[in-house]
């Protein structure tokens, strides 16, 4: 193995700011806000442009696109599509630059099976989810040869215009049980869906210095594991929550407690949040903070084929999971720059 390299991954420092050309530093700052930019608000944009266009001369557009819409209403329950130069943009490896974001093995996931990884935690934007396993921007076909991933987002994130797209085109599918069923029946095997476990309701924990994962009762993941004899894959992204100031509401508060009411009407958790302004540091703005993020893909837990798991299967697998993913942080949390004292908590 040559100098450098552990598993497959460059361990050599990436280059600091000083050291990079002030063309490359804007690459990186404008490929990370227009990922923030479409992550936040590419869906209510180009739903509030279609609305209006329904009054102007050009309402034939808004008329074709829901046309589109209706003969392309299946594609994400039937694993989405993919447009490979997409996923190659350079972009995301601008993006990827920026933090800088790494993504590590540490065991190797033969392509002559199914995975289902459960990736944690959210943070506010899932930088690390998002742009480790549906782009290739940290070289992820070339860490994991044979295998096909398939990031799963919240259903409604794909009906709207623009989000749907954007989303589809780097090989995203819907969440739910018929989508994720789909991905996994197909004969072909290496196929590996990457889910985001705790959901939208971790950006309320997203607090730099603070590790607190929404997991105890999420148990569908497993659920679907069993139901196709696919293995377990916990992964973590350390320094996903150190991107964002986020401002934490007291669990008693009316604030928590309007966010819990929208997070459950909606699907989506919102939350105040702030970075840095796109031409100072020193401001506030929507640019992410350039904090390293690792993301640390553990060791396959097998797991056998029950079409019908029974709930005591599910609570096993359930809770070699949650050991799994604890002895994962464990084992990496100093390497990425933790205090030996922090700890990881499940609610």
């Amino acid at each position: 193995m040559a100098e450098g390299e552990h598993l497959g991954v460059s361990t050599t420092p990436p280059p600091t700011p000083s050291e990079k050309t002030l063309k490359k530093q804007w690459l990186e700052v404008l490929s990370t806000y227009q990922y923030v930019l479409c992550f936040c608000f590419l869906g209510l944009f180009f739903s509030l442009a279609g609305f209006l266009l329904l009054f102007t001369s050009l309402w034939y557009l808004s008329l074709l696109y829901l046309v589109w819409l209706f003969l392309d209403w299946d594609t994400p329950q039937q694993g989405g599509r993919r447009y490979q130069w997409l996923k190659n943009w350079s972009a995301w490896k601008h993006l990827s630059d920026y933090f800088p974001l790494k993504l590590v093995k540490t065991a190797e996931l033969p392509p002559d099976r199914n995975y289902v990884l459960g990736s944690h935690p959210h943070g506010v934007i899932a930088v690390g989810s998002v742009c480790n396993f549906a782009t290739e921007g940290t070289g992820l076909s070339q860490l994991f040869p044979g295998l096909r991933f398939s990031m799963a987002v919240l259903n409604c994130l794909l009906y709207l215009p623009g989000h749907r797209e954007y989303f589809l085109s780097c090989g995203a599918c819907s969440v739910n049980r018929q989508s994720l069923d789909h991905v996994l029946s197909q004969s072909q095997l290496g196929r590996a869906v990457v889910i985001v476990v705790g959901g939208a309701n971790e950006a309320l924990y997203a607090v730099p210095g603070e590790h607190c994962l929404t997991l105890r009762n999420r148990k569908g993941f497993v659920r679907l594991a069993l139901r196709h004899g696919a293995s377990l894959v916990p992964v973590y992204s350390f320094g996903e929550n150190d991107i964002f100031r986020v401002k934490a509401f007291a669990p008693d508060s009316w604030q928590h407690l309007l966010q819990v009411t929208i997070k459950k009407l909606l699907s989506c958790c919102p939350c105040i949040f702030w970075g840095r302004g796109l031409f100072s540091a020193k401001s506030w703005g929507l640019l992410p903070l350039a904090r390293p993020i690792t993301t640390v893909v553990g060791r396959p837990i097998p797991v056998p084929q029950c079409p019908q798991p029974t709930e005591e299967e599910v609570d096993h697998y359930h809770t070699l999971y949650m050991k799994a993913l604890e002895q994962l942080f464990e084992e990496h949390k100093e390497s990425c720059g933790l205090p030996a004292s922090t700890r990881l908590t499940f609610i």
